[in-house]
């Protein structure tokens, strides 16, 4: 559903609030990466001492997406609780569809890092709750990479990068050089593919804000991603996102990934090294910023009950209970939200990759700038953006795939663009 047709509907649709929870009851519809799945365990702690049932509705990334979207907009009061993300929260915020978040002193606002603070804010507001942020960055396995008498630098160029995937890849002992995500959606395969974009210096619009994705820059990042991904990722990688890398990597199939850095939490094999993500001469965008954080629905009846879970759930002492929860430990918290977790002592001694993920979440750049007149790094914080994301992201998939070519497919992701964006009124 785009933004525009969901206004529409919002309109037609009076706000009831939510009729599938009552006072003793929240329903939380979270997406089914690994923090939030870790999430409904450390929170039957929550329910014993509070007595507030959760019911938790787990969805892949595309389909929360989605399925939230269009219940918000239309307020249909399935949820009490929805977990959206930085591109989503301002603009939800300004329509009146997600509720503003207002927390005790204790709660301290303050420690939430600020990229993340004012990423999930509209004019000052904080409408979202980050429960974990992240950027994105190199995660390979060094021990292959000294076997192959390669060496990948922090804002290494993408030449040097292919050049090490290439030089990993042995798949005829099940590794591949490069694992990236192909699949779908604008925020599956068009998250990384923005990045490698911005760092061969293009943009989604211009000054203008009519389409660049007939530009040069899009060409070259394009065929590069391509023939990276085609020539050294694993069979398929048009069907790819996080988890299917995730359990690729886990099984000693992946030479390197770059990806988000919450990824990191969740590696379990050996011999990993970090590294700031690679350019084509444009650092600027190359890596970069999100939250997966947790709103209110407009017009819920359990609006307080939401907003005590949410301060619960994102705040220190959420943090401290899953470090010393016997199922999963300080290497595990969710990280990327609070300045306080980097300087705890258990979290620095379990993991290896905090400091690289602080450093990625720090340098990543959603300010508009020269190259792009909008704020985001990648996505563009539009109501537009997700209709054309998703439709920019299908034309990608095709290339990777070899169901077109790169040249066809970006024509068409240039026409598909620019339809969407004369029809919401940018310029005739």
């Amino acid at each position: 559903m785009s933004f525009k047709n969901a206004l529409c509907a919002a309109s037609a649709i009076a706000l009831l609030g939510g009729t599938a929870a009552t006072a003793d009851s929240l329903t939380i519809a979270i997406v089914n990466n690994g923090h939030m799945i870790n999430m409904q365990k450390v929170a039957e702690a929550y329910t014993a001492e509070t007595g507030v049932e959760l019911n938790w509705v787990s969805l892949e990334e595309g389909v929360l997406r989605e399925q939230v979207t269009s219940d918000t907009a239309t307020g249909g009061g399935q949820y009490d609780i929805i977990n959206i993300g930085m591109q989503e929260a301002p603009i939800w915020g300004a329509a009146g569809w997600i509720e503003p978040l207002s927390f005790s002193a204790e709660y301290d606002v303050d420690d939430i890092l600020p990229a993340m603070r004012n990423g999930l804010s509209h004019e000052g507001t904080l409408y979202a709750a980050p429960f974990y942020g992240e950027s994105s960055m190199v995660m390979y396995r060094k021990d292959l990479a000294d076997a192959a008498g390669v060496t990948i630098a922090d804002n290494d160029s993408w030449d040097n990068v292919k050049a090490a995937a290439a030089a990993i890849h042995d798949p005829d002992n099940g590794v591949y050089g490069a694992c990236l995500r192909g699949k779908p959606g604008w925020g599956d395969n068009m998250a990384f593919i923005t990045t490698v974009v911005n760092s061969f210096g293009g943009a989604w619009f211009d000054a203008d804000m009519k389409p660049a994705l007939d530009s040069a820059e899009w060409n070259a990042a394009i065929n590069f991603y391509v023939d990276l991904l085609g020539n050294y990722g694993p069979p398929g990688s048009e069907g790819n996102s996080f988890n299917e890398i995730l359990a690729l990597y886990n099984e000693g199939k992946c030479g390197m990934w770059i990806d988000a850095t919450i990824a990191a939490s969740f590696l379990e094999v050996d011999g990993v090294a970090y590294a700031q993500s690679p350019n084509a001469g444009n650092p600027v965008g190359a890596n970069w910023l999100w939250a997966w954080a947790m709103a209110i629905p407009a017009g819920s009846p359990n609006a307080e009950a939401a907003g005590d879970f949410i301060e619960w759930a994102t705040s220190k002492d959420y943090v401290k209970a899953v470090g010393n929860h016997p199922d999963f430990g300080w290497g595990s918290v969710p990280t990327g939200q609070r300045a306080s977790t980097y300087a705890i002592p258990e979290f620095q001694a379990a993991a290896g990759f905090a400091a690289a993920e602080l450093a990625a979440i720090d340098s990543a750049a959603p300010e508009a700038t020269d190259l792009k007149p909008y704020v985001g790094v990648q996505f563009a914080a539009i109501p537009e953006f997700p209709e054309v994301g998703s439709a920019v992201a299908q034309e990608m998939a095709a290339a990777l795939s070899g169901a077109k070519s790169v040249e066809d497919a970006l024509a068409a992701s240039q026409a598909a663009a620019d339809a969407i964006m004369r029809e919401a009124g940018y310029y005739e």
